[in-house]
């Protein structure tokens, strides 16, 4: 995502995530944080540097709620908040893939059209790690325990915004439009996701410019 630096300690999480995947069975890691933190950033670069056959990577975005379901209840200009997800969708697949013994799919969601795509991301069996990010992972609690371990990436709150910023500008908006998205709607939803970072197995920032 652009303006997001690297992130502090790279390879020791890397370390941890590949001794998560040599349990025996199928972990569960969880990468949460504020809006514009780097979740899918690290997502993807721990899922790339695993490998297909170690790691897949599985986005909460993948549950929003389509554009025309939020348009008809009036939640469109709230979208990211908790209540525009499928929250009981995303606590049924992560339980499915704790539990399945076949592949299992998952949503993605697709920033270029705004909605998610069902069925997107196939989870083989003999996978042993899926990473899981998203905002409410700490909010949510039938989430918890199905996950083995959850990073919150905590920046700077400047920086963090600079960033979201830059991604919503990236994706179309005006950078007024953006900054008013960023001020109105994300920081309310990050002041949300804050209250569960105490409950974090780990806490994250990034490396100084």
């Amino acid at each position: 995502m652009a303006g997001i630096p690297e992130l502090a300690g790279f390879p020791e999480l890397l370390d941890d995530a590949r001794l998560l995947s040599e349990a025996g069975r199928r972990q569960l890691l969880g990468i949460t944080g504020p809006p514009g933190a780097g979740k899918s950033t690290l997502a993807r670069r721990l899922v790339t540097a695993l490998g297909p056959e170690r790691a897949v990577l599985v986005g909460m975005d993948g549950f929003h709620l389509a554009d025309a379901e939020l348009r008809r209840t009036g939640l469109r200009a709230r979208k990211g908040a908790p209540d525009t997800f499928d929250r009981a969708g995303y606590a049924s697949l992560l339980g499915r893939l704790c539990r399945e013994p076949g592949t299992v799919y998952a949503p993605a969601f697709d920033r270029s059209i705004e909605d998610s795509i069902a069925a997107a991301v196939p989870v083989p069996a003999h996978v042993p790690l899926v990473v899981t990010e998203g905002n409410y992972l700490l909010l949510w609690p039938e989430v918890r325990p199905l996950l083995a371990q959850i990073w919150y990436l905590d920046p700077p709150a400047e920086a963090r915004r600079a960033a979201l910023i830059a991604r919503h500008v990236a994706y179309g908006k005006t950078p007024e439009q953006a900054e008013d998205w960023v001020l109105n709607s994300d920081e309310r939803n990050a002041g949300l996701i804050a209250a569960g970072r105490e409950r974090a197995d780990r806490v994250l920032g990034w490396t100084a410019d």
